[in-house]
């Protein structure tokens, strides 16, 4: 992991999530804007995985334990493709919360991974 693009990453995540779940509360339906975030926090974490693969190869290695990084990784992967995958399909109010919880949910997941590789010691 880099620690600055951690950072980015929580950061985009954040903002993406409080305009998705503020827009589907004042009962906007999933837009290009709360997808596009969606899709964008998506792409960051793919490039994350990269990150993470060549890290340890590279001499960045985890001070916590590489498993359970990877398992927080990709299951962070998953929740804003399936969140947009639902938001494709219900097109209501509440798929547009679903987005920003999804995104909300992965930005925590990103501080654990940050946690897990950066600041946990032997």
């Amino acid at each position: 992991m880099i620690d600055w693009f951690t950072a980015l990453q929580i950061g985009v995540a954040v903002t993406g999530g409080v305009l998705a779940v503020a827009l589907g509360l004042m009962g906007r339906r999933p837009s290009d804007l709360t997808m596009a975030f969606a899709g964008v926090v998506a792409l960051l974490l793919i490039v994350q995985l990269a990150v993470a693969i060549a890290g340890p190869l590279t001499g960045n290695r985890p001070t916590g334990s590489l498993f359970e990084f990877y398992i927080y990784l990709i299951s962070a992967i998953f929740l804003p493709v399936g969140a947009g995958f639902w938001a494709l399909i219900d097109r209501s109010r509440w798929s547009t919360v679903i987005l920003g919880v999804a995104q909300l949910a992965v930005a925590v997941m990103l501080y654990r991974m940050g946690q897990i590789w950066f600041i946990q010691g032997a």
